[in-house]
């Protein structure tokens, strides 16, 4: 098992350029099984679930050409559709939770797919129903196997439908628009996630000749054509990655400039972050955090402690309330994160106490944390990451901590953040692959 270790107290300096996203590549390289002509997309992030999902897409006898490790062009023009009931794309999928993306595609295009049972991080129970629920509407049928975990899907002929979401699920809107673009006559989705992920996919989708309108708000309008063509699309920087550069910086007292950031998409993650006293500075499209011996958190304006939670685009994103969290350890002040979406996430500060924060964790949900105000360091420990997130967290935590830290299980960190020992090295982290 590999693992990281960490030399606390290093305080870090120099520019970070963020990868691309991971949510949204996730999205938009499913979609090349919407055409068979040729789809270019750069700056794709060089993670385990970007290139697992590639690799389950050359599995698929989709056509990959990688110029770089950030470059790719797909042409799905002799797809596999055999290759969809075996055991090897029940093993390989059902380990990643981006393979559900695929099904909206193969609905749209070749009128079946199957989705395994959701695999990736372990945060808690995430449900398919939105998805199911929106394939149906739209005329689809589904078999559960129980055995498996899969479901498979099947249609004669996609139809256009108003639909409203029970939740403006991410992964379930984008999937829905896929299954869609190619249907009879007008889909409405309505509560649909307005996150810049899904807005990519649109203009990816747009670009190769789809007709979507109301891209950006919760109603999307989408007019079935017969046919999709190739394009060229690029991934925006990752916002959590951003969000996660923020959070190190603030917690090693480090000057960090983080390059090509895309500021106009981040939305409420920079305020967010001023919130905790963090200090920003847009340059352009640059981001440069001063080194800050003491950040305090901005209580509300009637004195009392502010609480930080998760919620639906253009709410704050729950994949930075780990982040967050670590964050306000060191700071002035107290700070609730109310992690409203998944019970599990919150587990990992049971290490982070053991050490030296003073959190209190109020059940699955909440977590109640105390500054230390620097007063006081933390100390390095052995741990394991159980989630991505949760594991930039506890790295972020050791590398502002006094001595060696052990983080395992760092396959999960992989997932997520492309090169991160090799990049934090270059700003001065001591940090090792072992």
């Amino acid at each position: 098992m590999t693992s990281f270790e960490v030399i606390g107290g290093n305080k870090l300096k120099g520019e970070i350029t963020p990868q691309g996203a991971k949510n949204e590549a996730l999205q938009v390289i499913s979609a090349v099984l919407l055409t068979e002509e040729k789809v270019t997309i750069t700056n794709i992030p060089d993670i385990l679930d970007v290139n697992n999902l590639i690799e389950l897409l050359q599995e698929m006898n989709v056509k990959v050409e990688r110029t770089d490790r950030h470059t790719c062009t797909f042409q799905a023009d002799d797809v596999n559709l055999n290759y969809l009931r075996s055991d090897d794309f029940k093993n390989k999928s059902g380990r990643l939770r981006g393979s559900v993306m695929l099904a909206g595609p193969m609905l749209a295009r070749f009128k079946k797919a199957f989705i395994p049972k959701p695999g990736g991080d372990k945060i808690g129970r995430r449900r398919l129903d939105t998805h199911i629920i929106g394939f149906e509407k739209l005329g689809a049928e589904f078999t559960h196997f129980a055995d498996d975990g899969f479901f498979y899907l099947s249609a004669d002929g996609l139809k256009g439908k108003y639909m409203l979401l029970d939740e403006p699920s991410v992964t379930g809107t984008a999937n829905i628009v896929m299954a869609a673009v190619m249907a009879k006559g007008c889909t409405v989705i309505y509560n649909a996630a307005c996150e810049p992920y899904v807005q990519q996919l649109c203009k990816m989708l747009n670009k190769m000749g789809a007709e979507i309108s109301g891209i950006g708000s919760n109603q999307l309008v989408i007019e079935g054509v017969e046919k999709l063509h190739g394009t060229e699309h690029r991934i925006l920087p990752d916002m959590i990655e951003i969000g996660s550069f923020i959070g190190l910086a603030a917690m090693t007292q480090s000057e960090l400039t983080i390059k090509n950031a895309s500021v106009e998409y981040l939305g409420i993650i920079p305020d967010k972050f001023r919130q905790l006293g963090i200090q920003l500075d847009f340059i352009g499209d640059d981001i440069h955090i001063p080194a800050q011996e003491i950040y305090e958190i901005q209580s509300y304006i009637d004195g009392g402690v502010p609480t930080i939670y998760d919620h639906p685009w253009p709410g704050f994103t729950p994949d930075l309330l780990s982040i967050v969290l670590v964050v306000a350890i060191q700071a002035k002040g107290s700070l609730l994160i109310h992690q409203k979406m998944f019970e599990s996430r919150l587990f990992f500060v049971d290490k982070l106490i053991e050490m030296g924060a003073q959190i209190i964790l109020c059940d699955p949900h909440r977590a109640a944390v105390i500054g230390l105000e620097r007063k006081s360091k933390l100390r390095g420990i052995q741990m394991s990451s159980p989630d991505i997130r949760a594991g930039v967290a506890l790295l972020i935590a050791a590398l502002s901590a006094e001595g060696k830290s052990i983080i395992q299980n760092i396959d999960q960190i992989d997932r997520g953040y492309q090169y991160i020992d090799t990049r934090l090295k270059a700003l001065g982290a001591d940090i090792k692959r072992v």
